[in-house]
């Protein structure tokens, strides 16, 4: 029986999934970290190192195609890693190393992308699949922000390969500097970081996002970092939908587990902003929680 192997790359963690191709049920899936201020071929060990024991514990052979999720993107012109908040991994040619590495076929694309199709196809975005027409966002608001696009059931790239990279559109002039040169980008506003820096600044003293968004009825400082919260992301996702207007945005990440995302007051915001009298479309959680990732790095290699 075919098996489905995926990666997922993150700047913490490397997480490795093994797929039925059948019922498309996890049959293994093992996490390690990433250590990645160990630098890029550390990163490469820790990959193989991880498919070595997903192997061994599965007790199937490293098959000859293995999707790989990772934070950036491949530059289609010198196939060299871009835009990755990962930041030892931009400029490298991480597909061909590993499949020297691995001594096999290699898939590689963005983790935001690969949230998205593994949401169209298996979670939250299934009965737009179902219909075959319409698009869906899929949004990745945790240590980063980024997102991807499926579109008439294609997964869209775009002709420089950043289609839904929404988090590296400026949203505060003149803001904080954000790894990529940048300043004021989605990203160093609505990130889980950004948001507890936000704090720091408020309150003089730090804590956990979970912890700041329980405690903003009582915290005037918390209170404040969830109206930002609110703000910025009614601002800055309305735009998008103002360009894409797709059927369903599902929202991925830590600071996607807030409740206030999915609430009136939210949409309001958007609404706002938005080029139209209403917002007529839901804003939904991911169905594969914190695995639609490596889900989706495993999907990649369904028709191989």
């Amino acid at each position: 029986m075919q098996q489905l192997w995926g990666i997922d790359l993150g700047g913490t963690k490397v997480e490795g999934v093994v797929l039925d191709a059948c019922g498309l049920r996890p049959l293994i899936r093992l996490r390690l970290p990433t250590e990645a201020e160990k630098g890029y071929p550390h990163i490469l060990s820790r990959i193989e190192l991880l498919l070595q024991r997903m192997s061994r514990e599965s007790g199937a052979r490293i098959p000859a195609c293995i999707g790989i999720g990772t934070p950036g993107s491949i530059d289609s012109r010198t196939g060299r890693l871009k835009n990755s908040n990962t930041v030892c991994l931009n400029g490298t040619t991480i597909r061909r190393d590993l499949e020297k590495l691995l001594q096999r076929e290699v898939l590689v694309e963005n983790d935001a992308n690969c949230f998205a199709l593994a949401e169209y196809r298996l979670g939250a975005g299934r009965e737009v699949a179902s219909a075959g027409s319409g698009a869906v966002f899929g949004i990745i608001l945790g240590t980063g922000v980024g997102g991807g696009i499926i579109c008439g059931v294609r997964l869209l790239h775009g002709a420089h390969g950043i289609a839904g990279e929404w988090g590296h559109n400026v949203l505060v002039e003149g803001g904080d500097p954000c790894y990529c040169g940048r300043r004021g980008c989605v990203e160093t506003v609505l990130s889980g970081p950004a948001l507890e820096r936000y704090y720091v600044a408020l309150a003089g003293s730090h804590r956990p996002l979970p912890e700041i968004a329980q405690r903003a009825d009582s915290d005037p400082a918390a209170a404040e970092v969830m109206s930002r919260l609110v703000e910025g992301f009614g601002r800055a996702v309305a735009g998008v939908i103002n360009i894409l207007d797709p059927s369903l945005v599902v929202i991925g990440g830590g600071v996607g587990n807030i409740d206030l995302l999915y609430t009136d007051r939210t949409r309001r915001a958007v609404e706002r902003h938005l080029f139209n009298g209403s917002l007529d479309i839901p804003f939904a959680r991911p169905l594969l929680g914190d695995s639609a990732g490596v889900f989706g790095a495993a999907l990649l290699t369904a028709n191989r």
